[in-house]
This record gives C-alpha cells, sequence and structure tokens, in this order.
C-alpha cells in the first residue's frame, strides 16, 4: 500500500463474503468494488468515516453482488442446474421444485422425498458454483435414496468434489459461526 491508504478486513457475514477495505488519501469523491477470488476489495475515500463510511462499503458491495452473474440466478436458474446435474450424475431423477430459501438455519438444504421438494440456503449464493452443486447432487440423491445408507453415499459421490464440498462446508460454516450440522445437510427441517 501507498502512503495515505489503510487496509480493514471485513470478516465475512452470512449475507456476503470477506470484505476488504481498502481506504485511500488519493480517492476524493468515488469507490470501486471487485472480486479478488471469494473476497470484496472496495476502495473508499479514507475521510470517509463512521456510518457514512460502513454506507458507502455497503452500497458498493450490494452493487458488486447484485451483479455478479455466478449463483445470482433465482428459482428458475437453481432448477435448471439440479436439472442438468441429476442427468449427469443421479439418473435423471426429477424433482417437484429447486428453490432458494432463507429459512434454513441449521441446514444448508434439505430435500423431502415425500413431495420431491429441495430447498437450498441462499446463504450459499456466495459459495463457489461446485459447492452449490455438490449439495444439489447430495439433495437429489435422496430422491431416489431417503437416508444415508451405502446405496446413497454411491449415489452422491458421484459428483467427483462431494467430499471437498463437505470440507469447505465445515470451514465456512465455523467462518460465519454458524451452528450447522456437519454431515447432515439435508433432512427436511420443520419451521
Amino acid at each position: 500500500m501507498s502512503h495515505g491508504s489503510t487496509v480493514h478486513v471485513e470478516p465475512p457475514r452470512f449475507d456476503r463474503p470477506e470484505v476488504e477495505v481498502r481506504a485511500s488519501a488519493k480517492r476524493k469523491k468515488t469507490g470501486t468494488a471487485h472480486w479478488s477470488g471469494s473476497r470484496i476489495v472496495v476502495q473508499i475515500p479514507a475521510r470517509l468515516r463512521g456510518k457514512e463510511r460502513q454506507r458507502f462499503v455497503d452500497d458498493l458491495v450490494e452493487r458488486l453482488l447484485a451483479q455478479r452473474p455466478q449463483n445470482a440466478g433465482g428459482d428458475a436458474s437453481l432448477e435448471e442446474r439440479a436439472r442438468v446435474l441429476a442427468e449427469l450424475y443421479v439418473e435423471g431423477v426429477e424433482a417437484s421444485s429447486v428453490r432458494w430459501v432463507a429459512n434454513q438455519r441449521r441446514r444448508w438444504a434439505s430435500c423431502s422425498p415425500a413431495t420431491r421438494e429441495i430447498r437450498v440456503s441462499s446463504r450459499l449464493r456466495q459459495c463457489p458454483e461446485w459447492v452449490i452443486d455438490a449439495v444439489l447432487v447430495h439433495e437429489l440423491s435422496h430422491l431416489i435414496e431417503a437416508d444415508h445408507s451405502p446405496a446413497f453415499y454411491e449415489l452422491a459421490n458421484r459428483h467427483p468434489r462431494q467430499h471437498e464440498c463437505e470440507v469447505f462446508l465445515d470451514g465456512f460454516a465455523l467462518g460465519l459461526g454458524l451452528a450447522i450440522e456437519s454431515g447432515d445437510v439435508d433432512v427436511a427441517e420443520r419451521d
């Protein structure tokens, strides 16, 4: 960093990834935000303080998140993704619906084999695509094998990064301070 600059890193939250805030004395009015791996880097004028600074950062982060094509799709694109993954890995099994939900507090996703509905926590929108794909394959596998039997794992583990996904999500939950039940991403939650 050049003279007159400060860097502050905000930890990830349930609704956004880690944010690195770079305050520069050279910047007078404008700010920018861009992706750097899984982190958002925000550059702002150093003069901003307190609530004004936080509003400025939050606005830039929200605008960038809204523009991000990855995982930004709604339920229709998530459902289409599940269809493609089912063809690739899970014998073309069909869910009645696949949708993002905001009320999954203890699970990353859930499946109701009786109704064939799959619900995916909106917290996962900020995860890499391969993580979401592995979660979807896990849930789709429950439409064939309802429990966590060896036959279930034979299906779910057809996704090549299934184990890596579990490790990623354990770390993600820890980083977010969430009490997600490890290895049990899918039992339907009763609200």
